[in-house]
Parts: structure tokens; sequence; C-alpha cells
């Protein structure tokens, strides 16, 4: 007897699941790195290459957000209200992270909102009395600049503007060494003053608004220079054409109140003397 009620039981268990599958949205499936709470289905769900989200933490017992940015997927459930309590929702996924080692950075208790980390991956769960939860994770991981100038376009943008930007040339955070990954923008740079023998520019470093004001023009500075360094040094331009200068934060493009719009407005830029 005892073997036929377990027989039942992984009977109804299945069952149970595939209802739960077979109204999840299409193309939507659990994370590896957790269960669903035991009833609900996914309603959306979104994975992404790279993008970032705000999570919650909490420093000196005040609440602040950090942004993580990297490979992105969250999904949206709706658990079971009549059978389930928001209370049992929020403590199972609670429990079930502390249980796997993760370090906790927020957590609001029954309210439902808890963030945690372990290594590189960060994990934000949200529950809402009406009868969802979001969870959203981000392992981090720099943006790859898959996208560069091309000397045509260099030399259209310095036509028609008098400046242009010049993609994908690549600075760790607070350091002014250009990274290696910079090479193919700095060749098109190359490319347009062979191609253009008389043409002299200004190399201009811009960064957000981040930091003291003093440290960020010295910074611009540094970064300038060090493009006009390597333009000489590897490929060959006469340091006469190139003149490095650190504007700092008093040129953006966009506003310094989103990340997106800071990553804009670090950058770097050839002005046409």
């Amino acid at each position: 007897m005892k073997a036929i009620h377990y027989l039942l039981l992984f009977v109804a268990v299945v069952s149970v699941g595939q209802v739960c599958a077979a109204q999840d949205a299409k193309g939507c499936k659990d994370s590896p790195l957790i269960s669903r709470f035991p009833g609900s289905f996914i309603s959306t769900c979104s994975d992404k290459a790279f993008d970032g989200y705000d999570f919650t933490i909490t420093v000196d017992k005040q609440n602040k957000t950090k942004r993580i940015e990297g490979k992105y997927f969250q999904l949206l459930y709706n658990w079971p209200r009549d059978t389930a309590s928001k209370s049992q929702v929020v403590r199972n996924l609670n429990n079930a992270l502390k249980a796997a080692g993760y370090t906790f950075d927020y957590d609001s208790g029954d309210y439902g909102d808890f963030t945690v980390h372990m290594g590189k991956t960060w994990i934000m769960e949200e529950v809402s009395g009406g009868g969802w939860y979001k969870q959203t994770i981000v392992v981090e991981k720099g943006m790859t600049q898959d996208v560069v100038a091309n000397a045509a376009a260099l030399s259209g943008g310095l036509t028609g503007n008098g400046h242009v930007i010049v993609s994908g040339i690549l600075f760790d955070t607070g350091k002014a060494d250009v990274k290696p990954e910079s090479a193919p923008a700095l060749q098109e740079v190359a490319k347009l003053l062979k191609q253009n023998p008389t043409l002299k520019v200004y190399v201009v470093g811009h960064t957000d608004n981040v930091g003291a004001l003093a440290g960020n023009i010295d910074l611009s500075k540094r970064r300038a220079a060090s493009v006009a360094q390597a333009l000489t040094t590897q490929y060959g331009i006469a340091a006469t054409r190139l003149q490095p200068y650190g504007d700092g934060p008093y040129a953006p493009i966009a506003s310094n109140d989103s990340e997106d719009g800071r990553t804009l407005n670090r950058r770097v830029e050839l002005v046409k003397q």
C-alpha cells in the first residue's frame, strides 16, 4: 500500500507540473539557479546577452541601489493565491537562497523583496501580495565593444560637424591606459590621418560627472594623452598633428542621471584644428 501511495503522489506532482508548464509564456523557462514556487507559472520573461538592473542593497543601514550589468535574465511568475500566502512564497525563496549559500545584500523581511549574490551572480526577488513575483538575475560582466568607428565615418563627422566621437576606445574604470581591445578603433583613426596628411586634430577626453570634478578633469587629460601617444608610437602619426585635451564632464551628450547616459558621456572625440 505504501508503494501505491508514493506512486499516486508522484503522478499528482507530475500532473501539477504539466499544468503549470502548459501555462508558461511561450519560450520561458525557469533559471537553473532556483526553482519556482510550486504551482506558479511564468507570465513573461526576458533573456538578454547584456543589460543592467538596479539591485537594492543595504549599506550602513541605508537602502541604496547598485547597478549590475551583464548577462540578464528576468522572469515574472504568478503564484497560486488560492493555495498559498505571500509569506509562504517569500520564505520559501528566501530559505532556498540561504541554503544555497548566497550572501544577502538586502532583505525586507515579509514585505517580500530581497537581493542576494554569489560571486558575480546577483539575484533579486520581488514578491507582491497581488499574486506575482519578479525574479531578476544578472551575471556580472563587462560589455563587449562590437562597434568601432571607421575612417570614412570619422572623416564625414569631421567634415560635417568639425568633431566626431571615436567609438571603441576603451579604458578600465578610473585608469588612463588604453586597453588592447581599442586597437581596431585606433587603426581607423590612423587610417583617417594617413589618408589626409594635412589634417590636424584635437584628441579630446570626456568623462561622466561621477566623482570629484578635479579628478575627472585630470583623468580626461591623461586619457586623451594616452590616445595621442598610442597613435604616435604604435601607428606612426606625427605628434605635431595631435593635441590632447581633457574636457572632463563639461560637455555631456546625454543625461548623467542614468547609467546609459553616463556610458555615452565617457568618450573620446576628435576635433578638427
